[in-house]
């Protein structure tokens, strides 16, 4: 009996599609993937900051898409964004409090993608995914501070502190999502 991951890998299309229109369609199905995400969300009473799902989003992004499809995913759910769709978690357009995770959205999914070199390899890859969320954290602290007006403490209190324990899910859950999909993907990129 065939597992899941071997009858996954061995869909394939029966139209040829072109190596750059592949490309596309997973910059915008992960973008679009992420807007979703936004809208999965928990208000938390004492922060200003939403729980949601796309920090998972942009690391599977950028393990599965690489370095620059990682980053178009992101720049492309933010052009979204602030042409007008209701794609963020907690304002419309690129203002309030979560401007500086989504800005670090971009690098985070680069950096994950520069992790993902060479397919999936688990050390490599969560450590990757670490700093990804890391340099998420950073940016998202410097977008609180700035936006609402609060202190470099608090902001890492509203900000980082209460999401810790929900990132490291979300990072093992995209590791785990990675599994399947960056040979997926590589597959699906090769067999033209």
């Amino acid at each position: 009996m065939l597992s899941l991951r071997e009858r996954l890998s061995s869909v394939s299309i029966a139209v040829p599609v072109p190596l750059a229109c592949r490309y596309a369609t997973g910059i915008v199905v992960l973008a679009a993937a992420g807007a979703v995400a936004a809208h999965i969300r928990i208000p938390l009473p004492f922060s200003p900051v939403p729980i949601t799902l796309q920090t998972g989003v942009v690391l599977v992004a950028g393990a599965t898409l690489g370095i620059a499809g990682g980053g178009a995913s992101q720049m492309l759910y933010m052009a979204v964004g602030v042409l007008g769709a209701p794609v963020f978690a907690a304002s419309p357009g690129l203002a309030g409090p979560t401007v500086g995770y989504i800005v670090g959205f971009v690098p985070a999914a680069m950096l994950v993608g520069w992790a993902a070199r060479g397919g999936w390899q688990l050390p490599r890859l969560a450590g990757g995914m670490l700093a990804a969320t890391a340099l998420i954290y950073a940016c998202g602290v410097v977008g609180l501070v700035f936006t609402t007006g609060i202190g470099w403490s608090a902001a890492v209190a509203t900000g980082v502190l209460p999401f810790l324990p929900g990132d490291l899910l979300k990072l093992a859950g995209a590791l785990g999502v990675s599994r399947l999909t960056i040979p997926m993907w590589s597959s699906w990129c090769r067999d033209q």
